[in-house]
């Protein structure tokens, strides 16, 4: 070989180094939806990985659910946090009971997205973000409610009740037609009060302030207002609704590089069940604060 291309090979095989130790050190890319709660656990877990001493980047509260996930399997982020049900609509599997058991849910989409675009899965937080039935709190302590069940046994009985929801939810076969069928009670017409459209705000508002008798709300699990105007999530002992459990999603290469992920996120994830993460999303939609001060302080707790 010949010193001039001896030396090119040099200067190759460095170039080829240094992009590697470039490619090694690039900051773990941390995303969220754009809602509150992906916010929220967005910050969390950007805090937490920074905390640990990696090197990360903040594009939280990045768009919806398409956006976000089209970017994760395009390498374009690393990590974010999901929900379990969706696997039903990632992977067309909307029929499949799976998805109304925690355990079985998680394993089948950890799996089927592992295959599909290998992305991991991280331990799920121990909180459920589907459709609800929330009570007001007066009301569920006054008659012991807080299952689904025990509501049937209050309505059958001829309890005073007015449920605000979207027309979804009272239309759905699989929202408020399936609690009635699972649970056997109906309600009816001067028992609903039907808002336009599907926010949660809106109905939680009306049960909160009684308007036209409301006194129950359709919810999800982990609605940041609920504790703030005194609603009960009445729990679904039968399992009629998909579980919606959030969970940090990462790319198996960033995985591999950067293994202790895993390790610093599952205590983290575990300290996040549904009453704490009512409480953080609380902070942020009704108290008016920062998502990554809330995220700081829930950190800072542990």
């Amino acid at each position: 070989m010949t010193l001039k291309k001896w030396a090119n090979t040099l200067l190759i095989s460095g170039s080829m180094l240094l992009s590697s130790a470039a490619f090694a050190q690039s900051p773990i890319v941390v995303s969220s939806k754009i809602d509150t709660e992906g916010s929220v656990l967005g910050h969390i877990i950007y805090f937490a990985l920074k905390d640990a001493g990696l090197a990360v980047n903040n594009r939280i509260q990045l768009g919806g659910t398409s956006i976000v996930r089209s970017a994760l399997i395009n390498g374009e982020i690393d990590i974010y946090p999901e929900y379990t049900g969706n696997g039903a609509f990632f992977f067309d599997h909307d029929d499949d009971s799976v998805w109304k058991n925690a355990e079985s849910s998680y394993e089948l989409v950890k799996q089927l997205d592992y295959d599909a675009n290998q992305l991991v899965w991280l331990t799920p937080a121990d909180a459920n973000n589907t459709w609800a039935m929330s009570v007001r709190g007066d009301l569920a302590r006054e008659q012991g409610l807080t299952t689904l069940e025990d509501l049937a046994n209050y309505l059958n009985q001829g309890g005073d009740f007015k449920f605000a929801a979207s027309a979804e939810f009272v239309e759905s076969a699989s929202a408020l037609p399936s609690f009635q069928e699972a649970y056997g009670f109906t309600l009816s017409s001067d028992q609903l009060l039907i808002l336009a459209g599907g926010n949660t705000a809106a109905t939680m508002r009306a049960a909160a302030l009684q308007t036209s008798g409301v006194n129950a709300a359709m919810t999800y699990g982990t609605d940041g207002g609920l504790p703030a105007l005194d609603l009960v999530v009445l729990e679904d002992t039968l399992s009629v609704q998909p579980v919606y459990q959030p969970a940090p999603v990462v790319r198996d290469s960033i995985l591999q590089a950067n293994p202790e992920i895993a390790t610093i996120l599952e205590p983290i994830f575990a300290a996040l069940n549904l009453e704490t993460l009512q409480q953080l999303n609380g902070d942020v939609a009704v108290n008016g604060e920062d998502a990554s001060v809330v995220a700081r302080r829930f950190l800072d707790s542990l």
